[in-house]
Parts: structure tokens; sequence; C-alpha cells
């Protein structure tokens, strides 16, 4: 996925025709920007700043490989031949232009929830931009997974259709968040565990999963995994600026805080915290609390010793980090995530926190797969995760050397 900014959204957005756009015409184009912002459209449809979602993103399945399609009115390799209600259809049913079955990359499973009057605003947006000629093979997956047909078993098994629909003992605020992750803001695409299909456990909504080696955590009220701890200031201020004191947004996540979260209204971040502070930890996060690892563990004092010598200049010897600059390490409900993704390609890889112009300097993390062995990653990731107040599972160097093999392909 390519990082862009919001001046490519700005700058696409600007292409309207030279007549006056009747105001309400304007209003509801206006809209429809801000929701494709929200859905963070862009980064499934935008590979080239040049090419403002005329598709061409790989996006890496179990399955094979997808690539984002031509969204641009450009009749012969976009949207241009769609009327509206085939736009709808793909929303709310995943089937495009043709009877086209779409896989469930194109999160419809997520959208469906979506209302027709801001599917109307988002399509009145998407007829505005420049129409750009690029053909799109969409579908690069192997036999037998590229078979379209097979779409309709998986979508029985794993899809219900339906719009959001507003619970009457909430808030309008707690409505407003649940309608945005649930559904625009599709969050559970990464941050739900998926089954053999591919299909989200809803079971478990937003209690973690594994994408593309990066490790999207629990994001329910569980304090042990998920944000619990997190104050609605704190999550604001994550999806704003792409830090708080828990975490510096890397990976996908960095993304979408430059190219969606980043942009989202106050009234929009405040919502979506709200409804995450409110929900309760799934199954998945029903098993009982581990136990932290003894200190005198073998790995926890080799990993104890690493610390000290490559860690704490900058997380502190306590793990405290630096208020604004590094995440604290100590009772950090990420890293008591069940699986050390994230953390193990971080260490090898190194990540550097976005800039946004919130917060245009950006603190980063060195990488250490030069310097280190995956036997001293392991144990001093063991160390961190069993430390002031976390107690997780203990990280194995083959764990550390599969992430090092998946970074050199």
């Amino acid at each position: 996925m390519k990082t862009l900014t919001l001046s490519l959204l700005a700058a696409s957005g600007m292409a309207f025709t030279t007549l006056a756009i009747a105001q309400p015409e304007f209003d509801r184009v206006e809209k429809g920007r801000y929701l494709a912002i929200v859905g963070d459209c862009a980064a499934c449809h935008t590979a080239s700043a040049d090419k403002p979602f005329a598709g061409g993103v790989p996006i890496n399945t179990p399955f094979g490989t997808l690539v984002g399609a031509n969204i641009t009115p450009d009749i012969a390799t976009g949207i241009g031949a769609w009327s509206y209600d085939d736009f709808k259809r793909a929303m709310s049913e995943g089937i495009g232009h043709g009877d086209k079955r779409l896989y469930g990359a194109m999160p419809f499973t997520a959208y469906t929830k979506v209302t027709d009057a801001d599917n109307r605003a988002i399509w009145s947006y998407l007829q505005t931009l420049t129409p750009i000629s690029q053909q799109i093979d969409s579908n690069q997956l192997p036999f037998p997974f590229r078979i379209r047909t097979s779409l309709m078993v998986w979508n029985w098994m794993n899809f219900e259709k339906g719009e959001y629909r507003q619970d009457p003992g909430k808030s309008e605020e707690w409505n407003r968040g649940a309608y945005l992750v649930q559904g625009l803001g599709h969050c559970g695409t990464c941050h739900t565990p998926k089954n053999i299909l591919g299909g989200d456990k809803n079971t478990h909504f937003l209690a973690g999963a594994k994408v593309e080696n990066w490790w999207a955590p629990n994001i329910t009220a569980e304090n042990h995994e998920g944000i619990g701890r997190w104050s609605i200031g704190e999550i604001k201020d994550y999806l704003r600026t792409g830090v708080n004191r828990y975490d510096a947004a890397s990976g996908p996540m960095a993304e979408e805080v430059i190219n969606s979260s980043r942009h989202w209204k106050e009234s929009d971040l405040q919502a979506v915290a709200v409804y995450l502070k409110s929900l309760k930890p799934g199954d998945s996060s029903q098993q009982k609390t581990p136990q932290a690892l003894q200190t005198n563990n073998a790995q926890m004092q080799t990993g104890k010793a690493i610390y000290f010598d490559r860690c704490s200049a900058c997380h502190t010897s306590a793990g405290k980090g630096a208020p604004g600059i590094f995440p604290q390490l100590a009772d950090n409900p990420l890293i008591n995530a069940a699986q050390p993704t994230s953390l193990m390609r971080v260490v090898l890889a190194g990540s550097r926190a976005v800039g946004t112009p919130a917060r245009p300097t950006a603190p980063a993390m060195p990488a250490f797969a030069d310097t280190m062995t995956d036997e001293q990653v392991a144990d001093v990731l063991t160390y961190i995760r069993n430390s002031w107040g976390n107690a997780a599972p203990a990280v194995s160097a083959s764990e550390v050397s599969r992430m090092r093999n998946s970074l050199k392909e």
C-alpha cells in the first residue's frame, strides 16, 4: 500500500466540471469526499499519487494477490459505465456491474451497513474525479480461487446483508461510533480474526488478527491485551496523530492514520472512542490472564541484559518510555498480545512513527536485524513481555527466524 496525503485527495476532489454546481449537490459531493476519506478508499485504489483512485494497489491474501480496481469514472477501465444502483449493489452486496461478484478484500461485508444517503454522497464524489484510463487485472488469484462463482458459497457462509440499525438504548454518539467502526471504517477487516475461508469470526469481533506480517491488536475494552486502559482522549490522540503513551502507529495502521483518521471530524473521533470503550471482550479474550515468567528464567535473564544494553536509553530502565516520544513498555496491553508478530517485525526492521500536521516530528525505532541474532531478539522480547506488569508467552528464536525470512521475501 502506498502512503498518500490529503493533498492527493483534495487535488482529485477539485476535478469538477466548469459548470456551477447547485449548493445541495455541492454539499453532497463534499460529504462524499469526506466519507471516502473515512473509508480510506485511497489505501486500496491509489497506487500512484498522479493517478488518484485509478487502482493498482496489490492486496496480499492467504489465497493469493488481488489488486485494487480503478474507481475513476473512466468508461472503459473504471466505473464510468456503472449506474448508482451498480455502485450501491457493490457496496451492500459485493456484486458489481454485470453481476460480477467481488472478493472480501473489498470489505462489502462491512460496507453493507452504509446508509443509502452516504452511498449516494460517495457516488456523487466519485463522479467528479478525473477519468483515468488504466486497465487493472484485479483477480490474480490462482486456480481454483480465481473462479468467482465460488463466492456464492463464501457469501452464504460469511456475509449478512443489511444497513446499520441504531440501538435505541444507546446514545446518538455511541450509535455514530458503532456505524463508523462496523461500517465505513471497516475496522474488523484487519482487527477481527478470520476463519479458514478468510471470513470474519464475528464472535471475536475486533479481538486481534494477523495482517501481512503485522498484528492488528485487540481493540475491545479488554484490559490485558485490548485498549481497556486507554482513555477516550488517548484513543483520539492515536487516531489523530498516530501516537499515544502506549503505541506509535506503524505499518498498515500508520497508513490509515495518514490517509484517513487524522482527517476525521472531532465529533467522529469522539464517537468512535466512546464506542470502542464500550465494547466487552469477545470470546477469544475470556481466557485467564497468563502469569509472568519468573525473573530467574534463562530467557528473562539474558533478555534483561540485552534490554539494558540496547533499549533502556529510549524506553528507560523501568520501561516507562518518554511521554510524546517513545511509547511506554510497562503495563502495556499491546505488549501482551497473544502473538508477538508486530514486536518481532519492529525490532528486526525498525519503524518510524507517522508525521502529521498535529505532530510533525515523529520518533523512530532503529532496525536490529543486522546486529542481533534470532535468539537475542527472542530473549529481549520475552523479557519485555514479562516485566513491569506485562505477562505474555515467551518468544522463540524459531518465530523470529520465520519473521526474518519473511521480511526478505
